[in-house]
């Protein structure tokens, strides 16, 4: 492709190159979802079919590395890239080990001249690549398992719960998922911080975004602007009438639910995303850039706070679908929080954990101003201070490890 001049000879060998590597996933991931979906389509008109499955096992971050591939090869027929013609500096982009299981998405645009160029160890470098990484480790072991447990309570036996206390798992759940995921992306970012090498950024504070659009903006940023670069803007992007932005809003976002498994309730999660874009496609208010909430204060303003209260509402809901085993299960787990049981206690108040996650948003809000958080948080304060910060890291790691969780995103 990166020979041919003739512009249908280059479009034969992406779409063909596309078509091999999303076949592999096709089989790999979702073959039984669709051979399945499609004999319980039967089954409602009374047809009964016996469908052949496969006993597959997974490859563990087959959707991460099939992408990162898939960037190189529609870069290059965008000739944003030339083809690399050294097999050992492409095999380290395709197989960089700290990204290659959950991300982040790499371009080779970014990824490729770093491998390329000599590198020499920094020490400034590698130390607040370990400081990333003792983020990361905290992030993961200490918020995410601990809420693990008792968000697989919830909603493993949500018949036997309140409301109050289905509404606490979500919450539970919510705080797992962004500690679990953006915990591995920073222990990557700084794994390779220390090799002299930095990864795109995954995570900018989410839950403190003021409206949904912001929340993508900074929510698993190497997955949305894969999607928004080669499957939005070549379908026109926000021009066009409304009709279309509707249409290309939720085709982006039934992808990214459909990336993310091979289950109903992912596809209902993606829509319902889509759905609560809808409003600013309307208002015409889709800022394409983040903004640092509040930047240079301690405190939100009062408007600011309550955007962040409604958007994160409303993301606590929706992963709800995501958690659930499948749409049945989301429907009783919703129907079962707006249920008068919902003004009981909860059965899963935690107030040691619900400490530990007003230290872990207090400690994040203080880092917003910085790309890296914990990287640089605390730089400028009093040594002993700031090692004394560091040292209730590390005890903590040992006094609140919780029950050993796999990272979420190792299915995916």
């Amino acid at each position: 492709m990166g020979n041919a001049t003739e512009p249908r000879v280059r479009k034969f060998w992406l779409v063909l190159s596309i078509g091999i590597n999303l076949s592999l996933l096709g089989v790999l991931k979702y073959y039984n979802f669709f051979i399945e979906s499609f004999a319980d389509g039967l089954s409602l008109l009374g047809l009964s079919v016996n469908p052949q499955t496969l006993n597959l096992v997974l490859p563990v971050g087959i959707s991460f590395y099939t992408f990162h591939g898939l960037s190189y090869v529609i870069d290059i027929y965008k000739n944003q890239i030339k083809p690399e013609k050294d097999l050992i500096d492409y095999a380290v982009f395709v197989s960089f080990f700290p990204l290659l299981v959950a991300g982040p998405i790499e371009r080779a645009t970014h990824l490729l001249p770093q491998i390329q160029r000599k590198r020499v160890f920094s020490y400034a470098q590698a130390t607040d690549g370990l400081r990333q990484i003792l983020w990361g480790l905290f992030k993961k072991i200490v918020i995410a398992d601990n809420c693990a447990e008792l968000a697989n309570l919830a909603f493993n036996n949500h018949e036997d719960h309140s409301g109050s206390t289905l509404l606490l798992g979500a919450f539970f759940f919510t705080m797992q998922i962004y500690g679990d995921f953006s915990g591995y992306s920073d222990i990557a970012l700084g794994v390779a911080r220390i090799m002299g090498i930095e990864l795109l950024r995954n995570f900018s504070y989410p839950y403190f975004s003021r409206d949904i659009a912001e929340f993508w903006r900074r929510w698993h940023i190497s997955l949305s602007s894969w999607f928004r670069d080669y499957v939005y803007f070549p379908l026109g992007g926000s021009r066009g009438s409304l009709l279309l932005k509707i249409r290309n809003t939720f085709i982006i976002f039934l992808l990214s639910g459909f990336w993310h498994g091979a289950n109903w309730t992912f596809l209902a999660w993606g829509a319902l995303n889509a759905i609560y874009f809808l409003p600013l496609l309307i208002a015409k208010s889709n800022r394409e850039h983040i903004e640092i909430v509040a930047k240079g204060r301690l405190f939100p303003t009062v408007s600011d706070l309550l955007r962040m209260l409604a958007t994160f509402s409303l993301t606590v809901f929706a992963w709800i679908l995501f958690r659930a085993e499948n749409i049945r299960h989301a429907a009783e787990y919703i129907g079962k929080i707006f249920s008068k049981s919902l003004f009981t206690v909860p059965d899963l108040l935690r107030k040691e954990l619900l400490l530990l996650i007003a230290a872990f948003i207090i400690v994040e809000w203080i880092g917003r101003e910085h790309p890296y958080a914990i990287a640089r948080i605390g730089f400028n304060w009093p040594k002993t201070v700031k090692w004394g910060f560091y040292y209730c890291l590390v005890i903590a790691l040992f006094v609140y490890t919780g029950k050993q969780q796999q990272f979420i995103y190792f299915q995916f």
